[in-house]
């Protein structure tokens, strides 16, 4: 029975794409003619499936059909949470520059959902479907939500988009014409829209978690909502808002007269977050919080802490929290998460800002708590803390798993200490997490892991009406404070979120937050906690980066580089650890100076800085920042193709995001 459930592993479509261009005008390719392929309940669910694996975040695909690495779980591994061993990546080091072709642009996956309503929806309307009404109805509130997914990955990464809702005809002057890029609230209100249809849609039919849910369409809706108003209150005033004497769509006489469906742009903003409180709280009034004993199981006798399991377990069916998730079944080839979990997070590591930003159980930041120990040893960092670090910040010494197996695979057992030029496996900063490894031994195969992948869970819907109801009003209501109250009880820290927010210095919370900031100026304490909350329950699944964007959190940047650091590799008790451990093994000689380096220089911080090992690797004069950057630019391709001639690319509907040039490989203005 579980494996009938398991629809999101089937194999590949009966209809096979070809090659979609941006132009949405290519039919794709089918043994059967669409008038004949969708007449059945079937047909829809292949379709429909078929679009789980292109457009959802997994483990390296929604589908696992690749197996690679450590998936959506690296996402975060570009922001002030997670960094990469080998580079920061050239947003921070002004290395980004406009493409001739590629990007984020592409209407690909657009194109394919747009296809189907063109050959669906009429057949629907006149009762030509066969099957179960229900399912029918479910499938195709599918497809509105898989088409609301991919515009918002346009609205976060290009901003105003062209809104384009059927296949176009094949001619030069239609295809130009819906080109023209609609503000970017009007993109956020149209991806609402469809949420809404989906909820509809999919509000008769009961179905397993494995697929797409009224309450995924939901959750959803309150994290667009919270993003565009969040967007539009933080950049108000910029280029990167419709109406504005700086904003590009001014250089189009389509969009320049553009007005604010609520008249000002803060009146448009708290809209978007009256819609985010309103779906929110349609999950989050009867979200059900996975326990969280707040302990790691060491050995096969002791107790499960299902919290922990949830981010590795095989079968989430009957998780209440888990809104939506992909399965790993036998039959296909399985990811690495596990893998990784066990080796360094696959070259990716922990930020000393993350772990720092976690309370103590008595709801005190750090630097305020008379239980902090410090950090010079990994048990003094863990030690009474959130058991949301407390749990998932590896120490070494401690059982990677608990349940052996006797087929040979390369798990490692017994945590090691780390080196960044790893004696067992790279650790980049030190630190290392363990969310998402299995406590079972035959998970730990590179590309043969079977646990799932959580691509939304209930926690979330009480976080996002937390913070819209904060950036609406300006204070929380008994709503709002409930929520936030069960999500600390859950992480094992005191509820008194007032009591935080009072011991909050911002100052020492802007050294290593980036989320201290928008627009380059500390925020008040009380959003600052609704932010820090986000981000410790989110660790490493893939919000951070949207988070940081939409806040406007990396203005600061612009003009001072950011250092990131991980352990306190030069206190007394760390030091006296790695000499110790270097005794019996010359690996773990702490080097630096040279280009054999093994760790940052003493003279630079007491705390690693994991890009200042050798003048030679970037990052070594700290991370920087482009203003251009919070859009991506759109290549010079897509000027030419929609330009009047096929060469003016001034004569094309379509203008460049803020700061980003018109050639190719060019550096943004700021």
């Amino acid at each position: 029975m579980k494996r009938k459930v398991y629809i999101l592993a089937l194999s590949l479509l009966t209809i096979v794409f070809a090659s979609c261009n941006d132009w949405l005008t290519k039919e794709p390719m089918s043994s059967v003619t669409p008038e004949q392929y969708f007449t059945s309940e079937s047909a829809i669910l292949t379709f429909v499936d078929g679009r789980y694996t292109d457009i959802l975040p997994g483990h390296g695909g929604w589908s696992s059909t690749t197996g690679w690495d450590y998936g959506m779980f690296q996402t975060d591994a570009t922001t002030d949470n997670q960094i990469s061993a080998s580079s920061p990546g050239d947003k921070y080091l002004g290395l980004w520059l406009t493409p001739q072709t590629g990007g984020d642009y592409g209407f690909g996956n657009i194109y394919k959902c747009n296809w189907f309503f063109s050959q669906v929806l009429d057949k629907y309307k006149a009762g030509e479907i066969s099957g179960v009404k229900a399912n029918i109805d479910h499938y195709i509130g599918e497809m509105y939500f898989l088409r609301a997914y991919a515009y918002f990955s346009k609205l976060r990464n290009v901003g105003d988009y062209p809104i384009v809702t059927e296949p176009l005809q094949d001619s030069r002057e239609v295809l130009i014409a819906a080109s023209k890029r609609a503000p970017r609230d009007s993109v956020a209100r149209f991806i609402l829209s469809d949420l809404d249809k989906a909820i509809e849609l999919m509000s008769g039919a009961s179905m397993p978690n494995t697929r797409i849910s009224a309450d995924a369409a939901r959750l959803l809706k309150s994290r667009v909502a919270l993003f565009e108003g969040s967007w539009l209150k933080n950049f108000q005033g910029t280029a990167f808002v419709p109406g504005t004497a700086e904003w590009p769509g001014m250089q189009k006489e389509y969009s320049r007269n553009y007005t604010f469906p609520h008249g000002d742009i803060q009146a448009e903003a708290n809209w978007f977050f009256q819609q985010a409180m309103d779906a929110a709280d349609e999950v989050a009034s009867s979200a059900q919080l996975t326990e969280n004993t707040g302990l790691v199981q060491q050995a096969e006798t002791d107790a499960p802490n299902p919290y922990m399991d949830m981010f590795a377990s095989e079968d989430l069916l009957s998780n209440p929290e888990v809104i939506l998730w992909c399965p790993y079944g036998s039959n296909m080839v399985g990811h690495s998460v596990v893998y990784y979990a066990q080796r360094g997070n696959g070259g990716t590591g922990v930020t000393r800002g993350l772990v720092d930003s976690y309370l103590m159980k008595d709801g005190l930041p750090i630097y305020a708590s008379p239980l902090y120990k410090g950090d010079e040893t990994f048990a003094n960092v863990r030690q009474d803390r959130d058991t949301r670090l407390s749990c998932f910040l590896k120490e070494p010494g401690q059982h990677n798993y608990v349940y052996p197996t006797t087929e040979a695979n390369s798990a490692i057992e017994i945590e090691p200490y780390p080196l960044p030029k790893g004696v067992v496996e790279t650790y980049a900063t030190g630190y290392s997490l363990r969310k998402g490894n299995s406590v079972y031994q035959k998970q730990c195969k590179q590309a043969g892991s079977t646990t799932g992948c959580i691509t939304m869970r209930s926690a979330e819907a009480l976080l996002n009406y937390i913070e819209a109801c904060y950036e609406k009003n300006g204070s929380l209501d008994s709503k709002a404070e409930n929520y936030w109250k069960q999500l600390r009880r859950r992480a094992g820290v005191s509820e008194d979120f007032n009591a935080t927010i009072a011991a909050t210095n911002m100052a020492k919370e802007a050294e290593n937050d980036w989320g201290a900031y928008t627009a380059g100026q500390l925020v008040d304490a009380t959003r600052y906690n609704i932010r820090r909350e986000r981000r410790n329950e989110f660790i490493a699944e893939g919000q951070r980066w949207m988070d940081l964007i939409r806040w406007r959190s990396l203005d600061q940047m612009v003009s001072t580089p950011y250092h990131v650091e991980g352990i306190h590799i030069w206190s007394a008790g760390m030091k006296y650890i790695y000499d110790s451990l270097a005794v019996e093994n010359s690996a773990f000689s702490l080097k630096y100076g040279t280009e054999q380096a093994n760790v940052s220089s003493p003279s630079d911080s007491e705390w690693f800085r994991p890009y200042r090992m050798t003048t030679k690797q970037q990052g070594y004069d700290g991370l920087s920042w482009h203003m251009a950057y919070y859009l991506s630019p759109i290549n010079i391709k897509e000027f030419l193709l929609t330009s009047a001639d096929g060469s003016s690319k001034e004569t094309s509907p379509l203008y460049q995001n803020p700061y980003w040039p018109m050639e190719a490989d060019m550096q943004p203005e700021r």
